[in-house]
């Protein structure tokens, strides 16, 4: 019988899905908000691009700052900061001053809070629950992740902009600061412990950071898939909004749904992660998630049938998570947790710094063909990426066999 996660875990799980609510309902507004000022699918793209941008431009610095403070209270700053920019973006929408210049620089600043918040959500689970907890944890909190954006934020956003194009944006505005008193509640002090040396700079916090990363052959080698896998895989979300309006012609209130339908594809695969991880192995069950995601994204290039492409994402979806969920498990294992922070920065400038770059390339590739083009072209990449994965997983066997092993338990409870 598994042993309890314990209430620290469930107080940073109830932060987490409200944090994740809000983000749902935005990741909804701002596309349609994008669609309504222009159809421009390189400027719709560029949303994209300036929403991610901050993680090639911050993720190191902002993962320095995490292992300096307590990541609770740095969880809870970065809230109150997205809740106050997206405030702001409602401001000039009932004010007829909004254009996609004010869009593009709150997406930005959300995305600047955003790195912040995220290294530090990442950086504490391994504080709250033991190492081979972690799998379970994650797959919880990733399942609540994609519920709370799925299955009620995409629906909530798509209605809620039908009715007024300004009550999304104050629902999540609403949403981010009710995470933010959630996550002060979770008890106890998360400062990472760095020892008695003397103090250091950022600058050479983060190159400590990448450095180990950089010297680790088997994070090395999967931060270069996972990061080539997100630039492809962005190709296609940043015109995705064009694919259900004018491909699918599923409307405004469509396009929450097919979200919905992605929703649906997480829950299943972040439920399934780690018992099937146990049942078939890890490498097993990351190659046949890679795989599912890059043939579902193929096969939606082929259809205009809105019901069948629905079904294609959420299939795709659940093989996405299986990667999400068991890859941070191993970061989180494989990565001492005094150096999370910045070593999570260097992955994510990689991973998340390419996403502007598919994002502009997906915008500018079907600018030149079609949209449908985005998806096959994505697909065919990431069944590529899907054999590299396989070879570093098993060049490094060993390593995933004994990087989840019990130990003594989290340092805070």
């Amino acid at each position: 019988m598994s042993s309890p996660l314990g209430p620290a875990f469930w107080r940073l799980y109830a932060a987490s899905a409200a944090s994740n609510l809000a983000d749902g309902v935005n990741r909804v507004a701002l596309p349609l908000l994008a669609a309504t000022l222009t159809r421009d699918p390189v400027l719709v793209a560029g949303l994209t691009s300036l929403a991610f941008l901050p993680w090639l431009l911050f993720a190191l610095p902002a993962g320095a700052f995490v292992d300096r403070t307590d990541r609770k209270r740095a969880m809870a700053v970065a809230n109150a900061v997205r809740a106050l920019a997206l405030t702001a973006l409602a401001v000039t929408v009932l004010t007829g001053t909004a254009s996609l210049a004010v869009l593009y620089a709150v997406a930005f600043a959300v995305g600047v809070a955003e790195t912040v918040y995220d290294s530090a959500a990442r950086a504490v689970l391994p504080q709250v629950v033991r190492r081979d907890q972690l799998d379970r944890g994650n797959g919880l909190l990733t399942t609540a992740e994609e519920a709370s954006q799925g299955f009620v934020g995409a629906p909530l956003g798509s209605v809620l902009f039908a009715l007024a194009v300004a009550a999304p944006l104050l629902t999540t505005a609403g949403g981010f600061l009710l995470a933010a008193v959630l996550v002060v509640g979770i008890a106890g002090t998360h400062r990472p412990a760095r020892g008695d040396g003397p103090r250091t700079t950022i600058r050479r916090d983060v190159a400590e950071g990448v450095g180990w990363l950089w010297r680790h052959r088997f994070l090395r080698g999967l931060t270069l898939v996972s990061a080539s896998t997100a630039l492809t895989s962005a190709m296609t979300s940043g015109v995705l909004v064009l694919y259900a309006l004018d491909t699918l012609r599923m409307g405004e209130a469509g396009y929450g749904l097919l979200l919905t339908a992605s929703g649906v594809g997480a829950v299943v695969g972040g439920l399934t992660a780690a018992p099937l991880a146990g049942r078939i192995g890890r490498t097993a069950t990351l190659v046949a998630g890679s795989v599912l995601a890059a043939l579902t994204l193929g096969a939606m290039a082929l259809t205009q049938n809105a019901v069948v492409a629905g079904a294609l994402f959420a299939v795709g979806t659940v093989g996405v998570l299986f990667w999400n969920v068991l890859t941070m498990s191993l970061r989180q294992a494989l990565i001492p947790e005094a150096l999370f922070g910045r070593v999570q920065g260097g992955y994510r400038t990689l991973v998340w710094g390419g996403i502007p770059l598919g994002a502009l390339a997906g915008g500018l590739l079907a600018d030149a063909t079609s949209v449908p083009t985005v998806f096959a072209v994505a697909g065919a990449v990431q069944l590529v990426l899907a054999g590299a994965l396989w070879w570093l997983l098993a060049a490094h066997r060993d390593l995933l066999a004994n990087a989840l092993a019990a130990d003594e338990g989290p340092t805070t409870a």
